[in-house]
């Protein structure tokens, strides 16, 4: 091959290289105004998404409650739970609250407590999820965490429980079928703090 024909090749070749450029900033460049003049723009309804900043660390407060000492109240709009103390003073956590259509709200006390608790999942919730077992041990895998402390009423258990979790990351947001969950350090300094019997209202 000549010197000649090779220099028209690399011509050529670096000018189909050119217009292939061209052609790609034109079909992909989506910001730009010639490029969203060149492209049919289909309206997209999004979710609203809430988002809420929380203090994740157990903090020492001013009592907004003003409930008497023992008294655990939760606030679930704005993902905190509170453990009143003598002085007006109350412990203050983070936690994650029940989604949309599955939160709830009244008195309750706890009923019973347990250490990295087994987990059952109701009824209800395995229609929805029948991939879940019928019973899960309690260990770092389960998401009850490393303790639990059961709501009870007039009517007996309601299956609602404070709790840990395996997912740290679900503090502060509406996530659970109900139940109110606390970091695993967070569960475990508010568990060696209430009793049996201790009241629980739900805001």
């Amino acid at each position: 091959m000549s010197k000649k024909h090779i220099s028209k090749t690399k011509l050529f070749a670096v000018a189909g290289f050119a217009t292939l450029i061209a052609t790609g900033a034109q079909a992909f460049d989506s910001g730009s105004p010639a490029g969203l003049m060149n492209r049919q723009i289909q309206p997209v309804s999004l979710p609203t998404i809430v988002q809420r900043e929380v203090q994740p660390t157990r903090t020492l407060v001013d009592d907004p409650t003003h409930a008497r000492a023992g008294t655990i109240t939760i606030d679930t709009k704005e993902r905190y739970l509170y453990l009143s103390m003598e002085g007006g003073k109350a412990m203050r956590y983070a936690v994650g609250v029940g989604r949309e259509g599955f939160g709830w709200s009244g008195r309750a006390r706890i009923g019973r407590r347990a250490e990295w608790p087994s987990w059952t999942p109701p009824a209800a919730m395995r229609l929805r999820r029948p991939d879940l077992p019928r019973v899960m041990e309690g260990g770092l895998a389960n998401p009850l965490g490393a303790r639990a402390m059961y709501l009870y009423n007039a009517h007996g258990d309601t299956m609602f429980r404070i709790h840990g979790t395996n997912e740290p990351d679900t503090i502060g947001r509406a996530v659970s079928s109900g139940c109110i969950r606390l970091l695993n350090d967070d569960i475990v300094d508010l568990y060696e703090r209430v009793k049996v019997g201790a009241p629980v209202v739900v805001l």
